[in-house]
């Protein structure tokens, strides 16, 4: 018995004289590396990203030492910020989208009828999801007027090629997320009106 409590007392020693690896998640970056995708996008796995996406929206850059490019000057520097905020809000709606389908409704068949005020209910909150999404589809369009600046065209941020490509596809219209939340809001509104017409036959 004795030596067994002795190997405990040791084990907890040794344990309390690791180094603890952690740190204070304070930045921008920092929160922007919280944020993942699941395989399964199961709603609590988006709101856990919404979460990040804006905690990172509201901190701190981290000094540009530290940012997720290489940056050598102030113009770097700035288009970084901008580039980081619009991707930043490009995946906050496409987090939004996500949540917004796992309570729209496509359809509304007759046989649901049972289930009316559960459907409008669904679509209700399936319309929030769409109307936040295209709040921060807004925000994007401001960040991309930002980044896109003539005197920016010239500066190539390795590493976040993939934010300049974002630019140049919402430019071009090949990006264009405010187009797509209002066709599925106009059809979210034409299946509320089918729920609501229902009457309950059962």
């Amino acid at each position: 018995m004795k030596k067994l409590f002795k190997t405990a007392i040791l084990l907890v020693f040794l344990a309390s004289s690791l180094p603890i690896n952690g740190y204070f998640v304070t930045y921008k970056e920092q929160y922007y590396r919280l944020f993942h995708l699941h395989y399964i996008q199961y709603p609590d796995d988006t709101m856990e990203n919404i979460y990040w996406l804006e905690q990172a929206i509201k901190a701190d850059f981290a000094n540009p030492l530290y940012a997720l490019a290489l940056i050598e000057n102030e113009t770097q520097w700035e288009k970084y910020r901008y580039l980081f905020n619009m991707h930043v809000h490009i995946k906050l709606v496409e987090q939004y989208l996500f949540l917004a389908n796992k309570w729209n409704k496509r359809s509304a068949y007759f046989y649901n009828s049972p289930w009316k005020d559960q459907n409008l209910e669904s679509l209700e909150t399936a319309e929030t999801c769409f109307r936040t999404a295209l709040y921060y589809w807004d925000e994007v369009l401001q960040w991309k007027e930002k980044a896109g600046e003539r005197r920016f065209r010239w500066i190539n941020l390795q590493k976040i090629q993939f934010w300049e490509d974002e630019v140049f596809r919402i430019e071009n219209g090949s990006l264009d997320y405010g187009k797509t939340i209002r066709r599925e809001l106009a059809l979210l509104q034409k299946v509320r009106e089918k729920f609501q017409a229902m009457e309950n036959h059962y």
